[in-house]
Parts: C-alpha cells; structure tokens; sequence
C-alpha cells in the first residue's frame, strides 16, 4: 500500500502542495482529480521522486521512502506513466520497453508475453520507432513500459489526453484487468471525468494544493466529485 502523509511541495518561493494525504491499495484505482493547476501532477511527480516534496512522509509497504530520487523510487516499485508519454522516438517499440528493464536482475532482462497480451498492437509494431506511433499507441507503450519493471504502484498522469476513443476504452480495460489481479496499487490523475468514474475506487479530489475531498467511490455521489472538480 501507498501511503502519502501530509505531503507539501514548492517551486521556488511558491507553495504547491499544502498537507496532502492520500492512501493507494493494491487491487484499486485510487483518482486523484481537481481543475488545472491544484496541484495533481505536482504530487505524482513528487512520489515518482521526480520533484523534492518539502514536507511530510511516503511509505510503500510501511517502508518510509525518504526523498527518493526516481531511480530509488523506481527501485522501490513505483512506476511513472508522466503526461507527454516520454518514449524515446527514435527507439523501436522493442528497445523503448526494455529500457523498463534498468530495475530488474539481468536474469530477468525479458518481455513477457502479458505485455503483448494487454497490448497486442505492441507486438505488431515491435520493430517499428516509438515516434512512428499514434499517439494513443504511444500512450499504450508508456504504460507497457512502466509494466516491464513490475510495480507495485502505477502512476498514471492524464492518460487519455490527446486519445482518440476506442484506445481510451483499451487502455480502461487494461487498468480494469490490473485492478482485479489485485497485485498494483494504481494512482489516476485524469481530467476525461467519465473514464476516471467508471474505474475508480476511491477519490482524492484537491483544490489549490489541498484535499478537499477524500471518499470510497461508495461513499460519495458522482454530482458531489462533479461539484468539487468544477469549483
């Protein structure tokens, strides 16, 4: 389990992040959802260890993870799927998923077939250049990517931006089919409101940096996220 405690974060002089608790369970999607600029991508990256949060704790497994950099948070089992994708263009398919592999034995420098199984357009592209691809492929490639190093958490920033819609539905089915395998927590910053409805379990809804709604999907009504995502 992720467990993020009263998480603050600045650039420069301005505070981004002001007291953020969240908690990610394996075997669930947890959405982290708010209008532009509250400070969703900010948390991602600083649990990625790709930003130096200034305060408070993160634990994975009860384990406090102590201003990781992303090589260490990787290590540790967090996957980052960052908006823009970031594949390597001039890759082919191939190589830009064994760059998933930095953080496994040699022993197990493989792809598995599961990776083609959720994404069977990967293995029909294989030799192709990751800059050759639709960006909804590419997007499909960033998360098979994140795959290869088994997670045991998955950050997914915006994953639908920019997809056309029968990739949207795909990629929702694989986050569906990781959920019910119960093995990765799942963290879902996502502006499509529809999509990150229908996946999630539990909502962190923020507003200027702060949690102003943290509920069961159970638990809360979907015109109360509405009103709090619109405010």
């Amino acid at each position: 389990m992720l467990q993020v405690d009263k998480l603050t974060l600045h650039y420069a002089a301005s505070q981004i992040l002001w007291g953020v608790s969240l908690e990610a369970r394996a075997g669930a999607v947890t959405a982290v959802m708010g209008t532009n600029g509250v400070g969703k991508t900010s948390l991602l990256r600083a649990i990625a260890g790709r930003h130096p949060y200034s305060g408070g704790t993160i634990r994975l497994d009860g384990r406090v993870l102590d201003h990781p950099s992303a090589a260490q948070a990787a290590q540790t089992g967090i996957a980052y799927v960052p908006q823009g994708r970031e594949i390597f263009p001039l890759l082919t398919v191939t190589e830009n998923l064994q760059t998933g592999f930095a953080c496994l034995p040699r022993s197990e420098h493989r792809i598995p077939d599961r990776i083609y199984d959720l994404f069977p357009v990967l293995q029909q592209m294989k030799d192709r250049r990751g800059g050759d691809l639709s960006g909804g492929q590419q997007q499909q490639l960033a998360i098979a990517r994140a795959l290869i190093a088994r997670p045991k958490v998955l950050l997914l920033d915006e994953p639908t931006e920019g997809i056309q819609p029968n990739i949207i539905k795909q990629i929702g089915k694989v986050i569906g089919l990781l959920r019910e395998e119960g093995q990765i927590a799942i963290v879902l910053v996502e502006q499509y409101f529809d999509f990150a409805y229908e996946l999630a379990d539990h909502f962190c809804v923020l507003n200027r940096g702060e949690v102003v709604l943290s509920q069961p999907a159970a638990a809360v009504s979907k015109q109360a996220i509405l009103e709090r995502v619109s405010i």
